[in-house]
């Protein structure tokens, strides 16, 4: 699904930069290799994002986990 977006992404600058062309508008750093570069840094930006955020959720998670099996053995060491 994350390539798909990004073939998307992709495809809509390229029309953006024919569109751009037929109506007489340009730009020097505005062009297909330019374009492409784009959609390669997003997608990587994308999976670094997806991996900090999984690493992130982990480490939060085991965290709580620990504390609440701590917890649950202090309640048992009570009854």
């Amino acid at each position: 699904m994350e390539k798909d977006i990004f073939t998307l992404l992709d495809g809509f600058l390229t029309a953006l930069l024919f569109f751009f062309g037929t109506i007489g508008v340009s730009f020097d750093w505005f062009t297909t290799e330019s374009i492409n570069a784009f959609v390669i840094v997003a997608s990587a930006f994308a999976a670094l994002a997806v991996n900090v955020y999984a690493v992130w959720k982990n480490t939060h998670f085991i965290q709580g986990l620990k504390a609440w099996l701590r917890k649950r053995e202090a309640k048992k060491q009570n009854k």
